[in-house]
């Protein structure tokens, strides 16, 4: 079962926490320590991330059941808030699996398949020389010299384990699913329950011509956008994307 981490009381309601591809739930601790003074959050850490056991496949079919898997285990139905590929795949698994699912946030996601690769990331860490790493600063230093944005250097080195020096992604699966990843898997049937596709408004991820696909997988779909924020929404304005999550879980 993949690792997660809890935050809050057990007596409040449950919000699942879903990162995104290259994240982990480490990612999400400051948003879920905010969010336990009224829910009991959980965030996990994916298949083939962070803590949680390295496979050899990375699909959204596998990742619905392993989220699956978890709020079985937590007791569930949970509301659940997935970004990007998290996004993806709490999707898959309110469309396969809806009763396990009271509301659900997507973060800056759409249920299609996207044509940019994320493969160059891939690259930049592979060609970091762990050996030359004691500190994440000098990780962040040689990606910044491979071009990787400074806001991405620290949330890449968030992933990597410097006493034992080694990612804690497991890239070359990754790499090899990345085709997958960037796709939606084709699943008849909707979710009837309440949704909310939350964007960044500088982002692009999330446009007007997704909205019928979106409308016919999730037919209740509500739609808003944050400020000042783009991909990364809940880092570029965490106390927005705070704000708007406690307002549509209704956790006032």
């Amino acid at each position: 079962m993949l690792k997660y981490s809890e935050f809050g009381g057990k007596n409040a309601p449950t919000v699942l926490i879903v990162h995104g591809l290259y994240g982990s739930g480490r990612n999400w601790g400051v948003i879920a320590k905010r969010l336990s003074d009224v829910a009991h959050v959980v965030t996990v850490d994916q298949r083939n991330h962070g803590h949680s056991d390295w496979t050899s496949t990375h699909t959204y079919d596998d990742m619905a059941n392993d989220l699956a898997e978890v709020i079985e285990h937590i007791g569930g139905p949970v509301h659940v808030i997935g970004h990007s590929m998290g996004g993806k795949a709490s999707m898959v698994l309110a469309l396969q699996k809806p009763d396990l699912i009271r509301r659900l946030i997507v973060g800056d996601i759409a249920p299609v398949a996207y044509t940019h690769s994320q493969i160059q990331f891939i690259e930049a860490m592979r060609r970091v020389d762990l050996s030359k790493v004691t500190r994440r600063s000098d990780a962040e230093a040689q990606l910044g010299e491979l071009g990787v944005d400074p806001a991405l250097q620290s949330f890449f080195t968030q992933s990597l384990d410097v006493p034992e020096k080694r990612w804690r992604l497991n890239l070359d699966v990754l790499a090899a699913e990345m085709e997958k990843i960037l796709s939606f898997p084709l699943i008849e049937g909707h979710f009837e329950g309440p949704v909310l596709f939350l964007s960044g408004a500088q982002s692009d991820y999330v446009s007007a011509q997704h909205r019928p696909t979106i409308k016919s997988l999730f037919p209740t779909a509500r739609f808003a956008k944050l400020p000042k924020a783009g991909h990364w929404l809940h880092a570029d304005n965490p106390r927005a994307f705070e704000a708007a999550v406690r307002t549509f879980l209704q956790m006032v």
